[in-house]
């Protein structure tokens, strides 16, 4: 499978009847905010996640844009609930092109209990990694809040990676800080950190992070694509040519807009085909 042959892996992609929050009920608050937000990404159409109503329909979507692996990356936190069960029920009905990433809320459920859930759904769901969403609990954590790091310790028991998102629409600005994480991949030397965002729009100082951490991933999903998203590139034609990860952020950006723009952003083809398909491929352990 290769980004040439137009087999992208997409890294932020979830289905809108996951959750009222991607869009799932027209009519309702959920609806509206994926609307706006794609205006805000620089959607040119803002309804285009209404045509996926079922797995089919999100299937060949993805055929359209020209995209192999979806990557749904789970969410937990007051405002959001994504059960484990119900995206490795979708990971398990799309024959290998959705990949789950579980979530858990350790101030929710303690940590004892997040763990535990951890361990659920990685070693009985199949889910490929855990997402935390530090900055969005019920009491906002800095990616290396003492709570968290028992989590990262059995991410690397467990042989999967860890996902922590963090951007502009982070509830306290002051949580979107990139530096927490160069100190738990500074901890955790073997294990790979996903940054879903790419702590956006600290774009200088996360590429820093990542020039000094080879285990951190950079993946500014639609942010990409947003005022000062050229650095990440400009980076990835360089020193972090193995570390940036392509998302889409759909339903809130449209996958076949992202694509044709990840195009022509300015990557150079050997960034690009790494982008699409050798970096995700290796964090996840993507083969065909």
């Amino acid at each position: 499978m290769t980004a040439a042959a137009g087999r992208i892996v997409d890294m932020r992609l979830r289905p809108r009847w996951l959750h009222e929050f991607f869009g799932a009920a027209p009519g309702t608050p959920g609806h509206e905010l994926v609307r706006w937000l794609n205006r805000r990404v620089g959607s040119r159409d803002v309804d285009h996640f209404t045509r996926a109503a079922d797995l089919d329909g999100l299937l060949g979507e993805m055929d359209e844009a020209g995209i192999g692996v979806g990557v749904m990356v789970g969410r937990s936190t007051p405002e959001v609930r994504v059960r484990n069960d119900d995206l490795a029920a979708i990971a398990r009905a799309s024959a290998g092109r959705l990949l789950g990433i579980a979530s858990v809320d350790p101030v929710q459920l303690g940590r004892e209990d997040a763990l535990a859930e951890l361990r659920r759904a990685v070693g009985e769901l199949g889910l490929r990694g855990l997402n935390l969403d530090a900055g969005f609990y019920a009491e906002p954590l800095r990616a290396d809040a003492d709570l968290l790091m028992p989590l990262y310790e059995e991410c690397v028991r467990l042989g999967v990676p860890a996902f922590v998102l963090s951007g502009p629409t982070t509830p306290d600005l002051a949580s979107n800080d990139p530096f927490a994480v160069d100190a738990v991949a500074r901890t955790f030397p073997t294990l790979p950190i996903v940054c879903c965002h790419g702590f956006y729009p600290r774009v200088a100082d996360m590429v820093a992070v990542a020039f000094r951490r080879e285990n951190v991933y950079v993946s500014p999903d639609m942010y990409l694509f947003s005022p000062g998203g050229g650095l990440y590139v400009e980076a990835a034609n360089g020193f972090m040519r193995d570390q940036l990860l392509f998302g889409s952020s759909y339903p809130f950006r449209a996958m076949g807009q992202s694509v044709a723009d990840l195009r022509t952003i300015g990557l150079t083809p050997a960034a690009l085909e790494k982008t699409c398909f050798g970096n995700p491929g290796r964090l996840l352990r993507l083969t065909s």
